[in-house]
C-alpha cells in the first residue's frame, strides 16, 4: 500500500488551507490519513518504547508491519483571515532560531527510529506563512547559521549552535544534533489565503527511513 504525504498534505489543503494552532494541524492531518487509510491504526502523541529517551511523536500509524511516524511544526507570522465563515487570528511568532533547531532535532528522533525500527519510514512536516524559514538570509554570521532551513539548505553531519549565541537562546537546546544522513530542503506552496500580508503557507517534508520521499516539485 503506497503513502504519499505530498498528496494527503494537498489533498488537506484544499479543506484546510489554515489552522489554528499546530494542534489544529496534528488533528486534521491525523483525521485525513485515517480517511484516506481507514485499514491504518493511527495514534497522537505516541510514545515507542524502543527508544531509550522519553520521547512522544506527533502522529504514529502502521499496518500489517509497515510503521510510520510524522513529527510535525507550524510556526506562524501575524494573518487575520476569514476561511469560509470561520475566523482566524494568527499570531506573529518569533524565535525563528529555535525553531529551526527544533526541526532539526525532529529530523534527528525520526532516524533515531528508523533505526530501532526497521522498515519505518517518517517525515519531519514545517508548515509556515514565514518567509523567513524558506528564503535565504543576507546576513552572515547568524547563531543559528547550522540550522538554516531556505529552499536547498542541506543538512548533515554534526549540527549546533555558533559560538556566540546567548544562554538565552540555547537553554534547553545545547545539545549538538548529529545527523547521519544529508537532507536537501525543498519547499512545496501549500494554500494561499486572502490578499494580505503573509498569506502565502509553504511545507518543508524530509523523509526519513526505508523508503524516503521522492522529490516533489517545488518553489523558491
Amino acid at each position: 500500500m503506497t503513502f504519499d504525504l505530498i498528496d494527503i498534505l494537498k489533498t488537506l489543503a484544499v479543506r484546510r488551507p489554515v489552522f489554528h494552532s499546530e494542534a489544529d494541524f496534528q488533528h486534521a492531518l491525523a483525521w485525513i490519513i485515517h480517511e484516506r487509510h481507514p485499514n491504518f491504526e493511527v495514534r497522537l502523541e505516541y510514545r515507542p518504547n524502543k527508544l531509550k529517551q522519553k520521547t512522544y511523536l506527533d502522529i504514529w500509524f502502521g499496518h500489517t508491519g509497515a510503521i510510520y511516524a510524522i513529527e510535525l511544526k507550524y510556526k506562524t507570522r501575524r494573518l487575520q483571515v476569514m476561511v469560509g465563515e470561520e475566523p482566524f487570528d494568527l499570531l506573529d511568532q518569533s524565535a525563528q532560531d529555535i525553531a529551526r533547531y527544533d526541526f532539526c532535532k525532529d529530523i534527528g528522533r525520526i532516524e533515531a527510529l528508523a533505526s530501532a525500527y526497521p522498515g519505518l519510514t517518517g517525515f519531519a512536516v514545517l508548515l509556515t506563512n514565514d518567509r523567513g524559514y524558506w528564503r535565504r538570509s543576507s546576513r552572515d554570521g547568524s547563531v543559528d547559521g547550522a540550522f538554516r532551513l531556505h529552499e536547498g539548505a542541506r543538512l548533515s553531519g554534526r549540527l549546533e549552535w555558533a559560538g556566540h549565541a546567548s544562554a538565552g537562546t540555547t537553554k534547553g537546546r545545547t545539545d549538538p544534533i548529529r545527523l547521519m544522513r544529508e537532507y536537501s530542503l525543498n519547499w512545496i506552496t501549500y494554500s494561499k489565503c486572502g490578499d494580505r500580508g503573509n498569506n502565502e503557507f509553504r511545507m518543508a517534508i524530509v523523509g526519513i527511513g526505508s523508503f524516503p520521499l521522492a522529490p516533489a516539485g517545488t518553489t523558491a
